[in-house]
């Protein structure tokens, strides 16, 4: 059979078995005098890997499930050819399971005194920052028989920020928000509190709307149209305590908060009212607050993708105090918190009322969607004891959200698909009902 490449070089030699690929020095010493002047030469015709120049330039930030290339820019000032075997390495939790080997490793050739380019795509599996590690370099000769290698750091962070997989809401939501301001044409009134303008009455109108002042002096039928209060106060709430850490589905019940405080803020900021965002457990983890409406979403995400949750208790007073002290007047306070029976009566129902008496407060939860699945089981004796452990676990939940109401607290308690369009909902009805 006919060899090529280094193998035949070897065999013609007779030195060394074929299929040896890159043999060590040990062994070089131990064969004839021509394939060590050959693999010496090989060595010495490699390009030099110290002095090569590397930086880099691309994505700085992408959404979770969204790719991030990153751009590796190498320079060879050598006047010797680069061939080479690059490896771009990243946290683990920057590629997909499984696909590290492919997206990492680069071949690459650099002739004398120019400069190549290779990207390295990233497909971040988790929140945060990606720091990029050592960047590894082996360099061939033209026989390919040794190799020069070395590393190098070449920093570069890419920001991975929450996916705001609920922004497919958004447009329904704002759709009732501009029903609500009486600027489309429905056949109910714009619901509110400050008095917007007039319009010609259309049929299906509510006659407790029409203006008889301004019918008299016109010859149509005028009514009046209202629009939600503006520039009220949202302080979000994040609870990164150790119940947020819990996993819901495929994903921490932190993130599906993270996912409905967007969608609420982006709503919130559209209907004119100031948002601002607070993340707590036992001290201060994040604090968002001042932003215009256009720099709302990119100020929220990006304090939101390093947070995670810390596995300690949420300090229910220090969390109220600071939400105090962020919204000195009346606002409305969105308690992103698991809705469980111990944390809610031991830490946040003795500190309740100083939130209540000033403010309007309503609490969003992520429910277990796997609870329902259990109470539905039936068929053998271990599904039936998982049903009545579900049903216990939802008639304590049940029982705690009652116990919120009474004391005057909006409750949303949602799987994580609903838990966003349900608290959209919430903000709207309390703006309906002038409770903002």
């Amino acid at each position: 059979m006919a060899l090529t490449g280094r193998a035949a070089l070897l065999a013609a030699l007779g030195s060394l078995p074929v299929g040896i690929w890159e043999p060590s020095w040990t062994g070089i010493l131990a064969v004839n005098g021509p394939l060590a002047l050959a693999c010496a030469c090989d060595y010495a015709l490699a390009a030099p890997v110290r002095r090569l120049g590397l930086t880099r330039s691309g994505d700085t930030s992408a959404r979770l499930g969204d790719p991030a290339d990153v751009t590796l820019t190498i320079t060879n000032p050598s006047r010797r050819p680069l061939r080479a075997r690059v490896r771009d390495a990243w946290p683990p939790s920057s590629w997909q399971p499984g696909s590290e080997l492919a997206a990492s490793r680069h071949r690459v050739v650099v002739p004398p005194g120019e400069r190549r380019r290779i990207t390295t795509r990233l497909r971040p599996t988790r929140r945060g920052d990606r720091h990029a590690d050592r960047v590894t370099i082996r360099s061939y000769g033209p026989l390919g028989l040794l190799a020069r290698q070395g590393t190098h750091k070449v920093p570069w962070t890419v920001r991975v920020l929450p996916p705001f997989t609920s922004r497919k809401h958004l447009p329904s939501k704002l759709a009732r928000l501009r029903e609500l301001d009486g600027r489309t044409s429905v056949l109910t009134r714009g619901e509110g509190t400050e008095f917007d303008s007039l319009r010609e009455y259309v049929p299906g109108d509510d006659t407790r709307s029409i203006d008889w002042r301004a019918t008299a002096r016109q010859t149509t039928v005028a009514v009046r149209t209202w629009r939600p209060e503006r520039d009220r106060h949202i302080l979000l709430v994040l609870d990164t305590g150790r119940t947020s850490a819990g996993r819901v589905g495929d994903i921490p019940r932190l993130d599906a908060s993270m996912d409905a405080a967007l969608l609420l803020a982006a709503l919130a900021s559209r209907a004119g009212d100031r948002v601002d965002l607070l993340a707590y457990d036992r001290r201060l983890r994040t604090l968002v607050q001042g932003r215009t409406a256009g720099d709302l979403l990119p100020s929220l995400v990006n304090a939101m993708a390093t947070l995670e949750p810390e596995l300690v208790e949420t300090d229910a007073r220090g969390l109220t105090a600071a939400a105090l002290r962020t919204a000195p007047r009346r606002s409305l306070i969105v308690l992103l918190t698991a809705l469980d029976a111990a944390p809610i009566e031991e830490g946040l129902l003795p500190v309740l009322a100083q939130l209540t008496q000033r403010h309007t407060v309503l609490l969003a939860s992520v429910a277990d969607p796997h609870i329902a699945d259990m109470a539905r089981a039936r068929g053998t004796t271990d599904a039936v004891y998982e049903a009545a452990a579900a049903a216990h676990s939802h008639e304590e939940r049940h029982h705690t959200a009652d116990h919120l109401r009474r004391l005057g607290v909006t409750v949303v308690d949602a799987t994580p698909d609903e838990l966003a369009p349900k608290l959209a909902d919430a903000y709207l009805a309390l703006k309906t009902a002038g409770r903002l």
